[in-house]
């Protein structure tokens, strides 16, 4: 039996953030124990040199071989970790070391899958490994990359995007869920599942979850915006067009458009729908009310509504998304509840007005 598995490098470099060093090596050694094969992964961490690297958290980490080394052999997964400074404001701001990038660049060349973990996508994107491709990244340094490099479709809220061969994990604990990912693209979904209960996680999550909730989203600057997310908030159930939000706002649609665009980066109607998802998100995690009950909570009007914007913006289904995320106390399974008939999956823009 071999004990040569699949050759992951990760890259490793001053300042890095250790969790997204350290988190993806758990998750492929627990897969040995998962299986009989006794192959799995072969994790390596690359540097500029054999000298210990400090990381962000002051631990000090030894690489197993150099750049160069590791330029010479065939790679199967190379995953680029992150690094931020924070400046005397609290802005968080991604690092990019020039040389990490050549090699970064270089060792893609001889891999058959790349990605990044964290703010590690910045570095991915200096390559030119993302340029006409969907990405995702720490929520707090999207608009950064999205400024510096107006090539690659930049998606904040997924906790990991695939795109072809290169994948792309969102906020630091993501790295697990995108190391279970890859370890479901290789092995199977079942063997992901059994390595998620021996991380004590509750399920592996999907691409399609959102890295963090409406109310962690960034604040805005202006007064009136504020109070009017939290009037949103305070009303999903109720009617929330346009025009009621302009009222409540006291400007008129045009110039409420405007101020979300400028502010929030989105429109107010799919800030709305955020919201509502958000909502029935909480209500499918832990409580046990039908789909028409989280509708009408909610606003959405029908559950048809209800399913299509968990399809847009989660790509599942309502009923998928609580078969996965509901917590219950003593293990057992949540009854399942009938979900409204299937809609297609291709399916067309939120709409202007919610």
């Amino acid at each position: 039996m071999s004990t040569v598995g699949r050759l992951v490098v990760i890259v490793l470099f001053e300042g890095v953030d250790l969790l997204d060093v350290t988190g993806p090596p758990e998750v492929f050694a627990l897969l040995r124990r998962e299986t009989d094969d006794a192959s799995g992964y072969e994790v390596v961490l690359a540097a500029r040199s054999m000298d210990p690297v400090t990381t962000s958290a002051g631990v000090r980490v030894l690489p197993d071989l150099t750049f160069e080394e590791a330029a010479g052999r065939s790679i199967d997964t190379l995953m680029v970790p992150g690094a931020v400074e924070v400046d005397g404001e609290r802005r968080v701001r991604a690092l990019v070391d020039p040389e990490v990038v050549g090699w970064v660049k270089r060792l893609a060349g001889r891999t058959r899958r790349v990605t990044s973990v964290c703010v590690g996508a910045h570095l991915l994107a200096a390559a030119g490994l993302l340029d006409g491709r969907r990405a995702t990244t720490h929520w707090s340094t999207a608009p950064q990359l999205a400024a510096d490099h107006p090539a690659v479709e930049v998606d904040a809220d997924p906790i990991f995007i695939r795109d072809g061969d290169v994948w792309t994990g969102a906020g630091i604990s993501s790295c697990l869920d995108l190391s279970l990912a890859l370890v479901a693209d290789d092995f199977g979904e079942t063997t992901a599942l059994r390595v998620a209960r021996q991380l004590v996680m509750y399920l592996k999550r999907p691409s399609g979850q959102s890295q963090f909730s409406v109310p962690l989203e960034p604040v805005s600057t202006t007064r009136r915006v504020e109070d009017l997310r939290h009037h949103i908030t305070r009303n999903l159930g109720s009617r929330l067009t346009l025009t009621d939000l302009a009222a409540a706002a006291h400007v008129s649609e045009r110039q409420l458009t405007r101020i979300f665009k400028a502010e929030l980066g989105t429109t107010p109607s799919a800030y709305v729908e955020s919201a509502r998802v958000e909502r029935a998100r909480n209500l499918l995690e832990s409580t046990d009310a039908t789909l028409e009950r989280i509708t009408t909570t909610c606003g959405f009007g029908t559950t048809d509504t209800l399913i299509r914007a968990f399809r847009r913006r989660l790509d599942t289904t309502p009923m998928e998304y609580r078969r996965r995320f509901r917590a219950v106390p003593d293990g057992s399974v949540v009854p399942e509840v009938a979900e409204a008939p299937a809609v297609p999956a291709a399916l067309p823009d939120a709409p202007d007005v919610p």
